[in-house]
């Protein structure tokens, strides 16, 4: 359902003065996920997780140079069919609570995932206090902004967009921060499981499932 091969991510940076430089962050990378799979990339910081999460969805920086070749449901992931399918077939729950729009209520973002759903206002409605009451959020939290939300508000309403937005393929960038050192492992277990049974994506890439080894931009 979703494969990559050879992908490759060069940045090209300013080393001294006006002089560049190339910066190779994923090297070769070989990816296969079947459906009903829930497959994790785990790595050090800087191994590349977040890229490939972003060279999927098509939103790496302006100076990012990708080679190789990313197909979904057998067709190749070009610019345009990206943007198409982002945020409505192929979405991401972000490790950085500043993916939310800091001028828009929490209530009018998830409004807005849900008619990209096609959803009617009433039944948006319907959908979203279900979704926030099972992620233990009563309903005023509609009316807040996300700089009045707490780190853990923020990541739970992050994770209710991409419940409402039902998505065939979930990417899911660093769950982790979600549960202490402690419970990580048994936590991200848990938490897929849930989003799993809610959203029941075709795939799911970053949980606990079948594990993929990052070691500087490459699945060892």
């Amino acid at each position: 359902m979703l494969c990559v091969q050879n992908l490759s991510v060069t940045f090209t940076m300013y080393d001294q003065g006006l002089s560049q430089k190339q910066t190779t962050a994923i090297a070769d990378l070989e990816l296969h996920i079947n459906a009903g799979e829930v497959v994790a990339v785990v790595g050090s910081s800087g191994s590349g997780k977040s890229l490939l999460a972003h060279a999927i969805l098509g939103i790496l920086p302006k100076n990012a140079h990708v080679r190789g070749k990313i197909t979904y449901n057998n067709e190749y992931l070009t610019d345009k069919r990206q943007v198409e399918l982002r945020g409505k077939e192929i979405v991401l729950i972000p490790q950085s609570v500043s993916y939310l729009d800091p001028l828009m209520s929490v209530g009018k973002q998830l409004s807005r995932i849900a008619r990209l759903r096609g959803l009617s206002t009433n039944a948006s409605q319907q959908i979203i206090d279900q979704v926030l009451a099972r992620y233990k959020l009563g309903p005023s939290v509609k009316q807040l902004f996300p700089f009045q939300l707490s780190g853990g508000m923020a990541r739970r309403i992050l994770v209710a967009m991409a419940v409402i937005g039902q998505a065939n393929l979930v990417i899911a960038d660093e769950p982790t921060p979600l549960f202490n050192s402690s419970s990580a492992l048994t936590g991200s277990l848990q938490w897929f499981s849930e989003v799993y049974s809610c959203l029941k994506p075709k795939i799911c890439l970053s949980a606990i499932g079948k594990i993929n080894l990052g070691y500087c931009g490459t699945l060892v």
